[in-house]
């Protein structure tokens, strides 16, 4: 006989998720509307994302039956980037960055994966019957925060990400896709979990470039996210101002949500934030360090960590903008150094690093 739920979600929550719930697989309403998101171009570059598997969790598994959803929480006990120093200049007079806070430790799809994989083969071993198990930390065609919401982790909101009332927004969202069949969390009358942003919009108006163009709907091609770590060309001028110290990603819509003021902080080690030599902190980097960091540098700093997904030229070229916002002064002890550096990368033979790093310079001087 397969395992039956309440056993599988004991056993998620064991192996150190904080959430997990199960769903039917289902064509719910979300991926129905999807096309839709798709035909207005809000996905920008992102083509993997028209992966019609997203729409039909079917293709993706010939006898899905069920899915198995689980949450982990990486929010870490350090301030939000909304409640850090609101210039991107400390006193130390060394110009900072931010990067988002899911990206200050270990690549979080394999911490995922593992536990993911553990989960299956404690799942096999109590059901030794033929039944197939499909893993996705974020890496597949499989929309996670839609089977997430209709399993009872939470509900969507309107900065479109997963809100839990306890935990807030900071989770990372894994799945088994499973053959078996298996008792949902939720019974039908209690889906979905009720929608409890009500009246609020912080996120929509505490968003820099405007990307939530409607409540629940998000414009990834104005999102900070999107520009930092997935577009590859030049970041289009209208952002760059308002983009301020991000060189990967953004908290900002989750920084000012009244579920995340409470959230409680994670003690998984892999989420701490990486500590490097001196300067070299991914907790508000220097821009300097960031901006002359060579390709095998980046390399090495990055094994491992979700921020490899934005290429050395898209964290210079970030970096770069990052210094054009910063309060950089003449007569301050980091001015000379940081103009030589953007001048030698504005003669760069990458265009979108050299063409980032003469908007800075024109900033400056």
């Amino acid at each position: 006989m397969p395992a039956d739920s309440s056993w599988i979600v004991e056993q998620a929550k064991a192996l150190g998720f904080d959430l997990c719930g199960i769903v039917s697989a289902a064509q719910f309403p979300e991926l129905e509307h999807f096309s839709e998101w798709l035909e207005r171009g809000y996905a920008g570059e992102m083509k993997y994302l028209e992966d019609p598997r997203r729409r039909e969790p079917e293709l993706v598994m010939e006898d899905l039956r069920s899915v198995i959803v689980c949450g982990l929480n990486y929010n870490t006990a350090h301030p939000y980037s909304t409640e850090a120093v609101s210039s991107n200049t400390s006193t130390d007079d060394v110009p900072r960055g931010w990067i988002s806070r899911y990206a200050w430790g270990d690549d979080y799809h394999e911490v995922l994966w593992n536990k993911l994989n553990t989960l299956t083969a404690v799942l096999k071993k109590k059901s030794p019957g033929l039944f197939t198990v499909r893993a996705y930390a974020d890496t597949g065609p499989v929309a996670e925060r839609v089977f997430a919401k209709h399993a009872g982790l939470g509900w969507l909101g309107k900065n479109t990400l997963l809100l839990n009332e306890t935990l807030g927004s900071w989770l990372f969202l894994g799945v088994l896709f499973t053959s078996l069949e298996l008792r949902p969390s939720l019974g039908p009358a209690d889906v979905p979990l009720p929608d409890l942003c009500g009246n609020c919009r912080q996120c929509l108006d505490a968003c820099p470039t405007g990307a939530l163009v409607a409540p629940y709907v998000l414009d990834a091609r104005r999102c900070i996210s999107y520009l930092t770590i997935e577009l590859r060309g030049s970041i289009p001028e209208e952002f760059r101002e308002p983009m301020g110290w991000q060189v990967y990603g953004c908290d900002i819509c989750q920084d000012v949500c009244p579920f995340n003021r409470a959230a409680p902080a994670s003690a998984v080690r892999e989420f701490q934030p990486r500590q490097q030599s001196g300067e070299k902190s991914l907790l508000q980097p220097s821009l300097e360090w960031l901006a002359g960091m060579s390709e095998e540098e980046f390399r090495e700093v990055f094994r491992g960590s979700a921020v490899k997904r934005a290429k050395w030229v898209g964290v210079v070229r970030n970096a770069c903008v990052a210094l054009g916002n910063a309060d950089i002064r003449g007569g301050s002890a980091a001015y000379d150094r940081i103009m030589a550096l953007l001048t030698r990368l504005a003669e760069s033979e990458i265009s979108t690093i050299a063409e980032s790093a003469r908007w800075a310079l024109r900033r400056i001087q």
